[in-house]
């Protein structure tokens, strides 16, 4: 049997090994805010590594699904900190079911489709995995205005999401056999499937790169027309979570989009030197 506080320690050097860049920004909130997010990216964490890393993703998946339906009933493996710390964080603060039930569909959508044709299927599938996050976030760094800013905390969460998948396309090829790069924009701009499998960064690649980062800024942009309506304890946490992450397209650009031999990610010192410019 684990304690609370134990619980909570434990999600926290859960997202310290696994999301540097998410661990800055949220460290800023207070400690009771940032326990919560700990505990809820936990949960996200779970989800994405059965996906990733189970051998027998669905049927694991499935009995995840299962365990959250029984959670929510009041049944907690108490020897489990993720549990553990998600019941203190939904005792705590009124959360809502709906966005963990579409994340675990969005990491279904990752088990049954391993290509995007179009860029709103690539949207639909960024809502499920990564706006979902911010929605689930909303009741603790916005619990007031929750209702008012889901369409920023949906704008941030598929901002980020496109910016991970033009970051991780190399690696998304290589390790899962995943493309998410839409069929139509590569077509659109003369990009083959050929060269995608050879890894190749030409002029149709860079195009086709840049369409989907200009989609990514538009939605950092949205969210940011939004950012003075969340409450100051949280402001600084998402504007730096949404500047990290939308540095992540520019570093690419300097590094000339070599995204299927190297994963770039932003450094503690410049992550710094953001805050310095942002606060």
């Amino acid at each position: 049997m684990v304690d609370v506080q134990t619980a909570l320690k434990l999600c926290e050097e859960t997202i310290q090994t696994h999301s540097k860049t998410f661990y800055r920004a949220f460290s800023m909130l207070p400690k009771k805010k940032r326990q919560a997010v700990w505990a809820v990216y936990s949960f996200c964490r779970r989800a994405d590594d059965i996906v990733d890393e189970s051998p027998s993703p669905k049927e694991e998946l499935a009995s995840f699904r299962e365990t959250f339906d029984r959670f929510l009933h009041g049944e907690v493996d108490r020897n489990d900190p993720m549990w553990v710390a998600l019941e203190h964080t939904f005792q705590e603060f009124r959360m809502d079911e709906a966005p963990f039930r579409d994340l675990l569909q969005g990491q279904e959508m990752d088990l049954e489709q391993h290509r995007y044709e179009t860029l709103d299927e690539l949207l639909i599938y960024s809502y499920h995995v990564a706006s979902t996050v911010g929605l689930m976030l909303l009741p603790i760094i916005a619990p007031r205005k929750k209702e008012q800013l889901k369409e920023a905390a949906i704008s941030l969460g598929i901002g980020m999401q496109l910016t991970n998948i033009l970051r991780d396309i190399g690696e998304d090829k290589a390790e899962r056999d995943r493309i998410y790069l839409p069929k139509q924009v590569m077509d659109q701009f003369g990009y083959t499937e050929q060269e995608l499998q050879e890894g190749i960064v030409n002029q149709a690649f860079q195009h086709v790169w840049e369409y989907i980062a200009f989609e990514a800024e538009a939605y950092y942009e949205e969210f940011f027309d939004h950012l003075h309506e969340f409450p100051l304890y949280s402001r600084i946490s998402v504007k730096a979570a949404a500047h990290f992450y939308k540095a992540i397209l520019d570093k690419t650009r300097e590094n000339e989009y070599r995204v299927f031999t190297q994963r770039l990610f932003i450094s503690n010192q410049e992550k710094a030197l953001i805050l310095e410019d942002i606060t």
